[in-house]
């Protein structure tokens, strides 16, 4: 994998994979992420959940950086699914972000870039994601990459007492 990808205009600018040093400035961005998909009040990460889910004993979760003059100002945060019709993993997206102030260097299409690397290099299958129906600029961006809507689709989910009474029928 390469350890730095994207535009480098000036300086130390791109992606890189992330470290133990950089969760305090991806816990941030994703509180900011919840703040512009307007639930900050649903956003509960702590520096502690993101270092145990990315540097545990069994990581299950990984990550990306894009840094802009040697500040972290994007993130990738990401996880194996698996197609059992095409036999293989993918890559499902979890949150993509940059900052606003940071928008429109290529940082966004390098993270995106590297994972579409992390599938070609590992053989997977595909690379996806959600994006809120209202995000008519993300959606712009995502299909200028050739990305398709899956709008055949409705996403469910079990949380909360729903979830715990499924559980314990």
């Amino acid at each position: 994998m390469l350890e730095h990808a994207g535009n480098n205009h000036t300086g130390n600018n791109g992606v890189r994979r992330v470290t133990e040093a950089d969760l305090p400035a991806v816990v941030r961005l994703v509180h900011e992420l919840a703040e512009y998909e307007k639930a900050p009040e649903q956003c509960e990460l702590t520096t502690e959940q993101l270092r145990r889910a990315l540097f545990g004993t069994s990581p299950a979760l990984y990550g990306h950086v894009a840094e802009f003059d040697g500040r972290v100002v994007g993130f990738a945060l990401w996880f194996l699914n698996f197609s059992t019709w095409r036999g293989t993993h993918g890559i499902y997206l979890e949150d993509l972000y940059v900052e606003p102030s940071y928008r429109r260097h290529g940082l966004g299409r390098a993270l995106l870039a590297e994972l579409a690397r992390e599938c070609v290099e590992h053989g997977y299958a595909r690379l996806e994601w959600w994006v809120l129906n209202w995000n008519e600029q993300a959606i712009g961006f995502y299909e200028s990459l050739g990305a398709i809507p899956m709008d055949e689709w409705t996403v469910f989910r079990l949380t909360g007492e729903a979830l715990d009474r499924t559980a314990h029928g």
